[in-house]
């Protein structure tokens, strides 16, 4: 039986991050709730033995960073040599939540019209759904919906957390990030998204990003599978029921039809 490393010290995760804006933010908690950090607690006895996974897809137009954007937190490079991505690529980053082995697959989808068929096929199951778009690029931002559309046909809409995630924040100038951020904190809200300006190039929020995306992916997690299999308390401690394969409650999903 193969054993895990330890987690890097840089992914440990013991309290929530906070929103980027709590205008558009999909929750304005400052703490992890009860009901998770009692089982988190629980969790450190050794009564809870489930290693935890959650799949995010990252979805948008042709060239407006999602690949840079994983590769900046996944690998802390930033590859000035554009290459556009074919189909699919995934990267899996581990965390430790409160305590908690927690890891993300980051599925970065393609943003060509040739290979969106493709990739639609890898957008099910997803727990959360990162649609970014370029600040300097307003059709980028109009095209989001359409791309919130297409990774919901593959999923239950109650089961995703959405993020709207504008990227090149250091191309972008004071007035005009100004606009577009109005545009898409009203695109957010409609969306019931969570809104994040960020810059592969610099670093600038990056870390913070997908620290609240791991964050919110690990409380959803838990609290759909307390509810899911039905707490259990043991003396005045709550035990996740490691029972469950899946870690959401999801309907039946519509079979796509457009490679047909």
């Amino acid at each position: 039986m193969s054993v895990l490393p330890p987690v890097r010290k840089d992914r440990i995760i013991g309290q929530l991050p906070k929103c980027f804006n709590k205008g558009a933010a999909l929750n304005t908690d400052n703490e992890f709730h009860n009901k998770v950090k009692t089982a988190c607690q629980q969790q450190r006895t050794g009564t809870v033995g489930r290693f935890k996974i959650s799949k995010v897809i990252v979805v948008g137009d042709l060239a407006v960073g999602k690949t840079c954007l994983i590769n900046r937190f996944c690998k802390d490079v930033f590859d000035k040599n554009y290459k556009a991505t074919i189909g699919v690529d995934f990267e899996m980053e581990r965390f430790e939540v409160l305590g908690v082995p927690f890891s993300l697959q980051l599925w970065d989808t393609a943003g060509q019209e040739r290979f969106k068929c493709i990739a639609s096929t890898y957008y099910r199951g997803a727990q959360a759904v990162i649609i970014v778009f370029d600040l300097t690029d307003v059709a980028s931002l109009e095209h989001t919906r359409q791309w919130l559309e297409d990774a919901m046909k593959e999923n239950d809409p109650t089961s995703v957390l959405l993020f709207l995630v504008g990227t090149k924040k250091d191309l972008s100038s004071p007035a005009q990030y100004t606009l577009i951020e109005q545009d898409a904190i009203k695109l957010a809200d409609q969306m019931k998204a969570e809104y994040w300006a960020v810059s592969a190039l610099t670093g600038e929020n990056v870390r913070e990003f997908f620290f609240r995306v791991a964050s919110l992916t690990f409380e959803a997690n838990v609290l759909a599978e307390l509810e899911k299999s039905g707490s259990r308390r043991i003396g005045e401690v709550v035990q996740i029921n490691s029972n469950s394969n899946n870690l959401y409650a999801t309907s039946k999903k519509k079979q796509s039809n457009c490679c047909q």
